[in-house]
């Protein structure tokens, strides 16, 4: 079994005032879609994990 460990974390201070510590960058949808950078990273890894 393979497991995805995605290291999220920190306000996200370069990207103030869209980042704060109440949404941070990566929950932001930066990614030209509506998915927000962590699900953007889910949906890649997850071929790779059971």
């Amino acid at each position: 079994m393979l497991y995805a460990v995605i290291p999220a974390g920190g306000s996200g201070t370069r990207l103030w005032p869209l980042s704060r510590a109440g949404h941070p960058k990566f929950l932001h949808p930066l990614t030209g879609t509506s998915a927000s950078l962590l699900q953007a990273t889910v949906e890649r890894l997850a071929p790779l994990t059971s």
